[in-house]
């Protein structure tokens, strides 16, 4: 029953975090039409999800997910055998960590260095040489986990073809489009491409 409780819990933070996600990747891929696209977007957003209820459950959702997650976690890793199991079970773990590391980073800038946690809040990290070694792959791992996470409980879940087409490669499909979002986004958030000033003080951040 405990075990089964933790699986709900996990369930309902994961589809609130999951349409969150979804939203903040799609103002990411904004940046392809420039900076100024990607905060006009972002500014938009904003007026939802930092609205102190809603900023509230995304939070406990968050905590939720990480606890939840890495209890499924250390009870699914030893009995996991097959591909998209193993994918599901270790993106989750990705994601986890990601995300203490990621919140975290946020709630100080905003909190502490008083930063508006924008565009260039990310673009510093991916445009500055060498910290941009670990923000690259740290970023990428994180989108394509995500999808990752996605394509397999797609692939655990859905048990017939749709439109003749097997889950299988229905869940090949969707790691293919989270490759291909995450390129589209390192190539967005790339000032190099953009041709965008990163202010002072996120450099300095």
């Amino acid at each position: 029953m405990r075990h089964i409780t933790i699986r709900k819990i996990h369930f309902v933070s994961g589809i609130t975090l999951t349409i969150f996600i979804g939203l903040h990747l799609a103002n990411h891929l904004a940046s392809i039409a420039g900076v100024d696209r990607h905060i006009e977007w972002m500014s938009a957003l904003r007026h939802f999800y930092r609205a102190p209820i809603i900023e509230f459950l995304l939070l406990a959702a968050v905590l939720m997910q990480m606890y939840s997650g890495i209890r499924l976690f250390l009870t699914k890793r030893k009995t996991t055998k097959i591909g998209f199991e193993k994918l599901h079970v270790f993106s989750g773990l990705y994601l986890a960590v990601f995300l203490v590391i990621h919140v975290s980073a946020v709630l100080a800038g905003r909190f502490i260095l008083h930063l508006d946690t924008n565009f260039y809040f990310g673009a510093a990290g991916l445009n500055s040489f060498p910290v941009n070694l670990f923000f690259i792959p740290y970023y990428s791992l994180a989108i394509l986990s995500f999808f990752g996470h996605i394509a397999a409980i797609h692939h655990c879940k859905m048990k017939n073809t749709i439109w003749g087409v097997s889950v299988h490669v229905q869940s090949k499909a969707i790691l293919i489009l989270g490759a291909l979002v995450m390129l589209l986004i390192l190539y967005g958030m790339t000032n190099e491409f953009m041709g965008a000033t990163i202010p002072e003080e996120y450099r300095l951040y």
